[in-house]
């Protein structure tokens, strides 16, 4: 369905319509549905009176699409159209093919986005790459190997995120270091970049083919409810979501909360116990909400993206007979065990002083090597 074909002679372009929608605040594509699916087109809606609108509707309008309140989104969409003719900035309607396919599936989509960049946004494979703003050395680490061998296996990837300081900050320049797409979703309208030192930043990532997306038109000020509804759009438009480092409480456990919500698949990075910056990550895993990943390898099997041409094997399975010593005796008793096992077993058959063993099993678990499933049973990865 064709939400912008006008059944009335329209003053405007069909554009116009689409960003008066993004003035109209509480108005869900849904609600915009059920209008649409009697017959009301997009011109209709912002130029046909109210009596005859309800009257086709045998119902009053629900209240974002008063009278005021659109006649107040046409007066704003007039000036919000110079300004997205003037800087080339595509609105994206959500019933249009260049829409974000994997966007449009979540609950309650944003009906409109605004765009500043020439990319797609229906790319093969796209990952949303989010974390902490105070990323550690080991975050860091981690966020540029693992972007990097995402994009060695796949030169189409899309990398996604919110071009924060921190974990998003590098995702980004990984992407554009390894000349993969990176796209970059902000809380704001388009005339501004926050944080503003990374206004550099966003201009590479559209010269490198990339793009600034967001739902909000211009002059909106990044407002923390903001930030909030953009994590959405960063869950919402990729395949899998990876939580490189985040607190408990943090933007990047919203990411993949929405992201797990919408069946996306959740990786997180496992980090110590006594890391504070990967606490969050630690739950994502422990609660099964997200799977754990140390390489590019384990986000391969989980997904099922298999690179042309190229077989990989996940985690480094080979490298498991190289374990040694105390590490070797927990390895090679579950490998033999059909079922996952509990700690006090693991003691008991190899005798390992239980304080030495926890920490063994902690740094299995961290190596990808064991896997900890609900009641603290433990099984060899597989």
């Amino acid at each position: 369905m064709n939400l912008t074909s006008a059944a009335s002679p329209g003053r405007y372009c069909p554009d116009i319509y689409k960003v008066a929608l993004s003035f109209l605040k509480g108005a869900t594509l849904d609600a915009l549905h059920q209008i649409m699916d009697r017959g009301i087109t997009l011109p209709d809606l912002f130029e046909l009176p109210e009596s005859t609108i309800c009257a086709i509707l045998d119902r009053s309008l629900p209240e974002p699409f008063d009278p005021y309140h659109r006649s107040q989104a046409m007066v704003l969409a007039e000036k919000e159209m110079r300004f997205v003719e003037r800087h080339h900035i595509r609105v994206l309607f959500a019933d249009e093919q260049d829409y974000p396919i994997r966007l449009a599936q979540i609950q309650s989509p944003p009906p409109v986005l605004y765009m500043l960049g020439k990319t797609t946004l229906n790319q093969p494979h796209p990952v949303s790459v989010v974390g902490t703003r105070m990323v550690s050395p080991y975050g860091a680490d981690s966020t540029r190997r693992i972007t990097r061998e995402l994009a060695e296996y796949f030169p189409d990837l899309c990398v996604v995120s919110g071009l924060a300081y921190g974990v998003d900050c590098i995702a980004h320049t990984t992407a554009l270091e390894t000349k993969v797409t990176t796209l970059a979703v902000v809380a704001h309208g388009l005339d501004t970049i926050y944080p503003a030192q990374h206004r550099d930043l966003a201009r590479r990532i559209i010269g490198a083919g990339g793009a600034i997306l967001s739902q909000y038109p211009s002059g909106t000020r990044p407002f923390r409810s903001n930030f909030l509804e953009r994590n959405r759009i960063v869950a919402g438009i990729s395949d899998a979501t990876i939580v490189m480092e985040s607190e408990l409480k943090g933007g990047a456990m919203s990411t993949a909360r929405h992201a797990f919500e919408a069946n996306r698949d959740v990786f997180a990075l496992p980090g110590r116990a006594s890391d504070s910056k990967s606490t969050g990550c630690n739950h994502l895993i422990r609660t099964q909400r997200a799977h754990l990943i140390t390489t590019a390898a384990d986000l391969i099997e989980v997904t099922g993206w298999q690179p042309l041409g190229i077989k990989v094997e996940a985690r480094h399975r080979s490298l498991f007979p190289e374990l040694d010593g105390d590490a070797r005796l927990i390895y090679d008793y579950l490998r033999l065990e059909p079922e996952p096992r509990a700690i006090d077993l693991i003691h008991h058959h190899t005798s390992i002083p239980m304080s030495r063993l926890m920490a063994l099993i902690s740094d299995l678990e961290f190596d990808g090597v064991l896997i900890r499933h609900p009641g603290n049973r433990l099984s060899v990865a597989t």
